[in-house]
């Protein structure tokens, strides 16, 4: 149940114009898409009948629809949001793969503590800085690299202290997520791209990620704070990690994650007493769309609209996904703000008392 709870918790860290700038381009008949074969490659190991193990049925239980809705997303042409949404569901089943394929180490702590050393010539430390051709790659692409450079190193030095002060298990895990972060890296080069559009200006959004940190807090009062605790947790974990990869001028991993914090924020908030139509949401989403035009590669807002789009194609009528109206009411406006020269900033107060929290990493 730990490994469980642990992984599901890693998961958690969801009109445009027909031929975006440095968007990422529709896969030719007749070619291999990397997106659909990684769709097909798991989804196979998912439906293989022979691999009854408790531990990988419970490991992968949500990870069939996560794989359907990347289908979908793909089926209609939104490839911006099947990047993303594969970006984090292979991430758990790469970990969980690792996971199974270690039980000695998950059983025994010496073992683990081997394992650890060797993955540290394996996961290819040195290399997790920025690819050479970074600033020739879409924005999105570029900003999940970003992450997963970064979670890389964070999960590895993380996972010995973690197995040790826990379960071997535990600490084989976050070896695991390491380990599927190097992959990504491995596959991102591989996804189709259209370099066209010059990069946008993405800057150190530090200001901005303290701002929505104070929304996040003055959201957290009872009951919502009871209720929908898991919810909290994650924007939580959004903000943290994008405080992070800010500080380690990781600016577009940055953005995507304060981008991710501000939608689930936004849908932490009391619901209207009158929900917004479909077609008034669809109208704003437009609106937001139509901004996003021009020579600068808008990838990481494209996906965004991406996303909400799919909800509104795809989701009950008799209960709408909340997220298009965040996308349109809060997301949108956000990324427009940001990259915007930085204005000035009130002189923060001065400390009184230091505090220090230790956590796991984005949990």
């Amino acid at each position: 149940m730990r490994i469980r709870v642990l992984l599901v918790t890693l998961v958690l860290l969801g009109a445009c114009p027909s031929r975006p700038t440095g968007s990422i381009a529709q896969a030719q008949p007749g070619s291999s898409d990397p997106i659909a074969k990684e769709v097909a490659t798991w989804s196979a190991r998912l439906n293989d009948k022979s691999r009854t193990e408790e531990l990988w049925v419970s490991l992968t239980g949500g990870a069939a629809d996560g794989l359907a809705m990347i289908s979908q997303a793909l089926a209609d042409g939104r490839r911006l949001f099947a990047t993303e949404r594969l970006a984090a569901v292979r991430q758990s089943l790469a970990a969980g793969e690792y996971l199974l394929a270690h039980p000695n180490e998950r059983a025994d702590m010496a073992a683990f503590e081997n394992e650890w050393k060797r993955m540290s010539g394996v996961l290819g430390l040195e290399n997790t800085g920025a690819s050479s051709d970074a600033p020739r790659r879409p924005a999105l692409v570029r900003a999940l690299d970003e992450a997963a450079a970064s979670q890389l190193r964070v999960y590895y030095d993380s996972s010995l202290a973690y197995g040790r002060n826990t379960t071997a298990s535990s600490g084989v895990t976050y070896l695991g997520v390491a380990q599927a972060q190097r992959e990504w890296l491995t596959l991102s080069p591989s996804l189709p791209v259209q370099a066209s559009g010059r990069a946008p200006a993405v800057r150190s959004i530090r200001a901005e990620i303290d701002a929505l940190q104070a929304e996040l807090l003055t959201a957290y009062r009872p009951p919502a704070s009871i209720d929908r605790h898991p919810e909290f947790i994650a924007a939580s974990a959004n903000l943290k990690e994008a405080r992070e990869l800010d500080g380690a001028s990781r600016h577009y991993a940055a953005l995507l994650r304060y981008l991710q914090a501000a939608s689930r924020i936004e849908r932490l908030r009391p619901a209207p007493a009158e929900l917004p139509d479909a077609d008034a949401v669809a109208a704003r989403l437009r609106a937001g769309a139509a901004r996003l035009t021009g020579d600068v590669d808008h990838t990481i807002a494209r996906m965004f609209v991406e996303q909400a789009e799919h909800f509104l194609a795809h989701g009950d009528p008799k209960a709408p996904s909340p997220i298009p109206a965040a996308v349109a009411s809060s997301v949108l406006p956000k990324y427009f703000a940001a990259l915007e020269p930085r204005s000035a900033a009130p002189p923060a107060p001065a400390a009184t008392v230091t505090i220090t929290l230790v956590r796991w990493p984005y949990t």
